[in-house]
């Protein structure tokens, strides 16, 4: 298993834009996290971008998984990279 992070942004007002999807959006994550794949992912403060940490086989799996997020599928995330990452600390 590697690390990987997710760097993205949101779209436009994404606190009232995500409401519809929101619910699906969570419980797909527990399952994610559930899974041991998803270490954590959430918002900047400003919800401009959004963060998250992968431990997962390969950069294919996550973006698998980003792809299928109702968030992705509905436009709230706008633009997601996944980049392989070596833990120092």
């Amino acid at each position: 298993m590697a690390r990987f992070v997710l760097w993205g942004t949101y779209c436009d007002k994404p606190l009232e834009q995500r409401v519809p999807y929101r619910e699906e959006h969570l419980a797909g994550l527990q399952r994610q996290k559930d899974a041991g794949i998803l270490i954590t992912l959430g918002p900047t403060e400003d919800s401009s971008h959004v963060f998250g940490i992968y431990e997962a086989e390969s950069r294919q799996q996550v973006e698998e998984l980003v792809h299928g997020d109702t968030y992705w599928r509905h436009g709230i995330w706008t633009a997601v990279q996944v980049y392989p990452w070596i833990q120092a600390f």
